[in-house]
């Protein structure tokens, strides 16, 4: 049964008898000695789309689901929905934006290396890789000797993403970054 502390975004959870997929973690730290660090869960539940929030300790647990695991791809987006498939046995699901929350911004026509949560032979949640490859669309032009100085500069990425990159990053220029915290990580 995973505690608090180990939920994530995507994650799956039996809370008060609800099944739900987490669709938000925030982490509060109090500033007095002794007192438990709090996580604030957003989740939607399955059967009825209803929004629920929870603050847990760290050390409450959750209850566990009964789900499967699988690689997808995603397919095609209509503007509101986005079509995946199984990559192991060619089976469509879709999921709307309002089911994928945060994650839709990140995902685009083709995108590989998805991983879907099935509860009864239904997607109810995808889990972003950790690295995405993204082009700058946008940018102050790069400065000469910049790699001596770790300065940085807001770039717009595809998907209409705005993430701070060092300064000798230009527009056009492959870009690796992470979703989870939308952030640059690196040259493509």
């Amino acid at each position: 049964m995973p505690k608090a502390v180990d939920v994530k975004v995507g994650f799956i959870v039996n809370y008060e008898g609800k099944i739900a997929a987490v669709k938000s973690v925030e982490v509060r730290s109090p500033s007095a000695r002794g007192a438990a660090t709090l996580y604030k869960l957003i989740m939607n539940v399955l059967s009825t789309g209803q929004k629920l929030e929870a603050t847990l300790k760290g050390d409450d647990i959750l209850g566990e689901v009964d789900y499967q695991r699988c690689q997808l791809q995603a397919l095609f987006g209509d503007g509101n929905e986005w079509t995946f498939m199984n990559v192991e046995n060619y089976d469509q699901y879709q999921l709307s934006n309002d089911d994928l929350g945060e994650q839709a911004k990140w995902i685009t026509d083709g995108l590989e290396g998805l991983q879907g949560m099935l509860v009864d032979d239904r997607l109810v949640s995808i889990s972003l890789p950790s690295k995405l490859v993204r082009k700058v669309m946008e940018t102050a032009p790069s400065l000469k000797g910049a790699t001596a100085t770790k300065s940085a500069k807001p770039a717009l990425i595809e998907g209409g993403i705005s993430i701070m990159v060092p300064d000798y990053i230009s527009t056009d220029d492959l870009i690796e970054v992470s979703p989870e915290e939308e952030r640059y990580m690196g040259r493509a």
